[in-house]
């Protein structure tokens, strides 16, 4: 079974973030970590791809041929990767993303494809479902549990009321949450080996898409202005001298919460 999983490779939050000047999208410049959400999904599909002959693919778009978040996961275990790096590609929104990722997908020809819930520097939440409909896919959201029965696929939904028990036909599209699996921390030996492990780099040409779909030139938003969000003013202190109560049942009420 291959098992493709998409990686998100991020400025390290720990940094303070900069933005790029004219186009006011996040700079991308320096070195990339992967996200913390993917760590599930690479987790989640070296538990699934665990047979003899099974494989797990990493899959990325980064700009600068970036490959240090792949690494991460080539060291905790998948097989190889492909990295999407191109200068057409800056800019590019959820859609367009989704567009150059589904062409890299195919390349691999796998049986799942697994994904965060939502990347935590965008949280959009809408690329994983996106990439299905571009593959003529189906797709499970929130998935808590997986499980793989032949060429079916069992996935416990998590829900506001707990879970629901889909089953759908493989090849499928299916996005994790955090907390499905526990992430392995890379070994030594597996920090070393991921050196040497393949990672195939391709281009917008390479994938066979114009470079009109995609990038600031496919971009169906444009972010035309930043501003530092309002600072939280101080709260306002109660002194309760016998109307404590009946002071924070009418500031609730004024809040419209009773």
């Amino acid at each position: 079974m291959n098992v493709v999983v998409c990686v998100k490779q991020i400025p390290d939050p720990v940094a303070p973030g900069a933005l790029d000047p004219g186009t006011n999208t996040l700079n991308r410049s320096g070195k990339l970590i992967m996200d913390d959400s993917d760590n599930y999904g690479v987790e989640m599909a070296l538990q699934l791809a665990g047979g003899e002959g099974d494989e797990v693919t990493l899959v990325s778009m980064a700009p600068g041929g970036e490959t240090s978040g792949l690494r991460t996961g080539l060291a905790m275990g998948a097989a190889k990767a492909i990295l999407i790096s191109d200068e057409a590609l800056a800019g590019s929104d959820a859609l367009g993303t989704a567009k150059v990722l589904a062409a890299a997908i195919a390349r691999a020809n796998p049986d799942l494809i697994v994904m965060a819930t939502e990347s935590t520097d965008g949280y959009t939440g809408t690329l994983p479902v996106q990439v299905a409909e571009l593959m003529g896919l189906p797709s499970v959201t929130f998935a808590k549990a997986i499980s793989i029965e032949g060429s079916t696929i069992k996935v416990e939904r998590q829900t506001e009321a707990g879970f629901d028990e889909v089953v759908c036909p493989m090849p499928a599209v299916v996005t994790v949450t955090a907390g499905v699996v526990e992430p392995r921390y890379p070994s030594f030996k597996g920090i070393m080996a991921a050196k040497s492990k393949p990672v195939e780099n391709l281009t917008v040409a390479d994938l066979g898409l114009d470079a009109s779909q995609v990038g600031s030139a496919g971009s169906g938003q444009e972010i035309t202005d930043v501003s530092e969000s309002e600072a939280r003013g101080s709260g306002e202190i109660v002194v309760d001298e016998g109307d404590g109560a009946q002071r924070v049942v009418a500031f609730l009420e004024q809040l419209k919460v009773i």
